[in-house]
């Protein structure tokens, strides 16, 4: 078990943390599209492809007409403060890999209908309270997303898979296929 999450957390934040020059260079391969039953798998990444490889999971699964996308976790990498400016940075680096994936699919932030998020409120790698996580995901939300808010539910947990994590954000997303 213990390998199974020190795995789930090694994808998490390959997907998460890859460079955009390290995307760039894997324009031509990515994204790949699996077809599934009713739909598609979208793998946006390398990190996104040992995800569901290695791993076990599909980074994003379109079914009709939605798109469910698999729980990016925002950690507190190695040196990385625990204040609310660090909580920022880390939850921009987490949407910005979430944005990758729903770009892969044909999607934006602004077709996202449903945030399930994971809070840590009580822990070791975020020093703030509740309502700064939550006004923080928000602000920064802004950032990728203009249109009508999608709806949230945010759900208080003891922990997350592997060390570092302080939320982990999951997206359900309306997104019909694209024609090729």
């Amino acid at each position: 078990m213990r390998n199974l999450a020190a795995a789930l957390i090694l994808a998490a934040m390959i997907f998460a943390a890859l460079p955009g020059a390290v995307l760039a260079q894997e324009a031509t391969a990515y994204p790949l599209r699996l077809p599934s039953s009713g739909g598609e798998v979208i793998i946006p990444s390398r990190g996104g492809q040992y995800a569901h490889d290695q791993v076990g999971y599909a980074p994003a699964r379109r079914a009709g007409d939605t798109l469910y996308v698999s729980g990016a976790i925002v950690f507190r990498g190695e040196g990385e403060a625990t204040d609310v400016a660090a909580f920022e940075a880390q939850v921009r680096r987490t949407l910005t890999g979430l944005n990758r994936t729903l770009q892969a699919a044909g999607a934006s932030m602004d077709d996202v209908a449903l945030i399930n998020s994971f809070h840590v409120w009580e822990g070791p790698d975020f020093a703030g309270s509740k309502n700064e996580q939550i006004e923080v995901i928000s602000r920064v939300w802004r950032e990728f997303a203009e249109g009508p808010r999608p709806a949230w539910t945010a759900v208080g947990t003891t922990g997350l898979l592997g060390t570092g994590g302080i939320v982990e954000i999951q997206l359900t997303v309306h997104a019909p296929p694209q024609a090729d």
